[in-house]
């Protein structure tokens, strides 16, 4: 079990910056990839960012690829999305996910644990 809770989230205008974080706990010793996918209401959860065990592969959605960056730090546990130059469009509760081994993925259900979410909400 692999138990996750976001934090980070807030109210900020467009053009502005939010760092969101996720700790980890529980059987993190193994490998896995974290992701991030976000739900705005009315809509289906969508992929936002994933990286891999080692930090060394990322991957993103094409809306948020050169304003969002995805860390991970596994001594900590942690792993980070810096989120820039947000938009209105960004508006959505952000869950941080875990998928157990190496294979990154893009689709919700293939992550198998999740965090309850954190809000963000960008002004226009």
């Amino acid at each position: 079990q692999v138990q996750l809770v976001e934090s980070g989230g807030g109210l900020v205008q467009a053009g502005g910056s939010l760092r969101l974080s996720c700790a980890a706990s529980g059987r993190t010793d193994r490998s896995n990839v974290m992701g991030w996918f976000r739900q705005a209401p009315g809509k289906e959860r969508e992929f936002v960012a994933a990286i891999s065990w080692s930090g060394g592969s990322t991957v993103y959605a094409d809306s948020v690829k050169g304003r969002f960056t995805i860390s991970r730090d596994n001594v900590k546990n942690t792993v980070h999305l810096q989120m820039n130059s947000l938009k209105p469009e960004d508006t959505a509760v952000y869950y941080c996910a875990v998928r157990m081994g190496v294979v990154k993925t893009t689709t919700p259900r293939q992550y198998d644990y999740w965090g309850q979410g954190t809000q963000v909400t960008v002004s226009s």
